[in-house]
């Protein structure tokens, strides 16, 4: 059954299938919040290599509006991560049967927020920050903070550019010639982790086909277009509990 399948998602008894298709599943949707946010924004929201980037450039330029605007908003996505690690850590130590939920929760509620009143939002502002921007690098801050303690650190949903430098190095070791293998102690032969290849590249290629969603729906729909993506992750969260009830 699918509940069955979607509950193996969020489960705490973790696999790394399961990883890998929550991994997925997440990067899918972070593409689509990222690239559909752009539109609505004109900010990469999960873009904190260039976010922390842009805050150097403007200090040194002299435009310190902009620069903190570009911190405000490296703080808004570590406090999402950080809040990620407290619900997660707090379910942990009082034995809750489902300790991502919470987590999932949030992060669909806050999709809804976005998607029903975004464009409210974008009338107040922290900094010349939009409480847009502030909540959608929140939400970036949540999600990847999540998949990053349940795969424990093997996953990231945002991080393209480790994906990617993780891609380039597999692929290195892919086409190495080893010379004299047959000399070659074990420990000594340059192998490439296919396995970690294939899943860095469907995370890429998730978070690719997300983007696209993300951007088509927004130009045609607007913010709205984020409610699909709140149900699916309400859908997601509530899996296990479901699949218990169905039990009884």
């Amino acid at each position: 059954m699918p509940i069955n399948y979607l509950a193996k998602l969020t489960s705490p008894k973790r696999t790394p299938r399961s990883n890998m298709h929550l991994g997925i599943t997440l990067a899918c949707i972070a593409g689509a919040v990222n690239a559909g946010g752009f539109l609505a924004v004109g900010q990469y929201t999960s873009h904190m290599t260039g976010m922390i980037s842009s805050a150097a450039d403007d200090l040194v330029l002299g435009k310190f509006i902009p620069a903190f605007a570009a911190i405000f908003m490296l703080i808004a996505f570590g406090w999402g991560a950080a809040c990620t690690s407290l619900m997660v850590n707090y379910a942990k130590r009082n034995h809750m049967r489902y300790m991502y939920t919470p987590v999932l929760l949030l992060e669909s509620v806050l999709l809804l927020v976005f998607g029903l009143v975004g464009t409210e939002l974008q009338e107040h502002a922290v900094v010349t920050v939009s409480f847009t921007t502030v909540l959608l690098c929140y939400l970036m801050g949540l999600q990847n903070a999540l998949i990053t303690k349940i795969s424990r650190a093997e996953i990231r949903t945002t991080h393209v550019t480790g994906l990617v430098t993780d891609i380039g190095i597999e692929m290195g070791k892919l086409i190495y010639w080893n010379k004299n293998k047959d000399e070659l102690h074990p420990e000594q032969e340059i192998n490439a982790n296919l396995q970690k290849l294939r899943l860095h590249l469907r995370l890429v290629i998730a978070f690719f086909i997300g983007g696209i969603l993300g951007a088509t729906g927004f130009k045609h729909v607007g913010f709205i277009s984020t409610v699909p993506l709140a149900v699916a992750l309400i859908i997601l969260s509530l899996a296990p509990n479901i699949k218990e009830q169905l039990k009884q």
